[in-house]
């Protein structure tokens, strides 16, 4: 059974969302029921949603919205991982409010999509520290050549736990890059921070991808992080760019084969409820 710790839902009747527009075939509504019908199929039994980047005036309805979600019959939908924009000044009564809703159990600031120095700002950090002995997480989201930003941010909150999406963003379809080796071996060696085991199907060539051609990257971020700092997610719907949920499930099953099974339940649900205590 599969805890997938990184859905998202894009409902464009609901919330705005004004990256969709130069998003190319993800520039659609993406529905948690069509998701959930394949997600029972394939053993998932708990999701996290994460957020889609919505219209900043949008982001506290994104999470009521995702909460309505799981409040249906059966939902597959245990909580949500929040927006939030470290670098403003109100973020710090953006947290007391958060941290009244245990149904928040993160927040993420995508830092790809800004620029490299928002997160080398005094207020940012400042913010940033004021998770320390919360129960929230925070997500990384950069690419290689920012992986050094998000070590600097790990150095300097020992006491916030972080999670690395999509191992770290490889551009896989280019192969191995020393850029993103030496991340993630530098990064894996903070215990502040697990790797999310997620997302490189949507970097692989969509027409010619394989399981050996994934491997060095799953392999790699396992290795370095080791089976107790390893969480599953499917970025639907964005591993429809590279075949789709049942498609990566499919190959997370082939990754996984040579491992143990307490190995196995480790990456595919355990550490992801230690981790939100589930």
């Amino acid at each position: 059974m599969l805890f997938d710790s990184h859905l998202h839902i894009v409902n464009r009747g609901k919330l705005g969302y004004p990256w969709l527009e130069g998003a190319g075939a993800l520039n659609r509504d993406s529905l948690y029921d069509d998701y959930a019908r394949e997600a029972q199929r394939l053993g998932i039994t708990d999701t996290l949603h994460m957020e889609v980047d919505v219209a900043e005036g949008d982001i506290e309805r994104e999470t009521d919205y995702v909460k309505e979600l799981s409040r249906q019959p059966s939902s597959l939908i245990r909580g949500a991982i929040a927006a939030c924009r470290p670098e403003y000044a109100g973020f710090p009564a953006y947290l007391e409010r958060v941290l009244a809703d245990p149904f928040v159990k993160g927040f993420r600031r995508v830092l790809h999509v800004v620029p490299d120095d928002l997160s080398e700002g005094a207020l940012f950090r400042e913010n940033l520290k004021r998770l320390a002995g919360t129960r929230l997480t925070f997500d990384f989201c950069v690419l290689p050549h920012q992986i050094a930003k998000a070590i600097a941010l790990a150095d300097l909150n020992p006491d916030v736990q972080f999670v690395l999406d999509h191992c770290g963003v490889p551009a896989v379809k280019d192969g191995l890059r020393e850029v993103w080796t030496s991340g993630m071996t530098e990064i894996a060696k903070r215990p502040n921070v697990v790797v999310k085991i997620s997302g490189v199907v949507a970097y692989a060539d969509p027409d010619s991808w394989t399981v050996e051609s994934l491997r060095p990257f799953v392999e790699h971020s396992i290795t370095s992080f080791g089976w107790d700092r390893v969480i599953w997610g499917s970025d639907w719907p964005v591993c429809t760019l590279g075949g789709g949920l049942s498609t990566w499930v499919a190959a997370t099953h082939a990754l996984t084969q040579g491992a143990s099974a307490d190995e196995r339940a480790l990456l595919y649900q355990l550490n992801a409820k230690r981790l939100w205590s589930f």
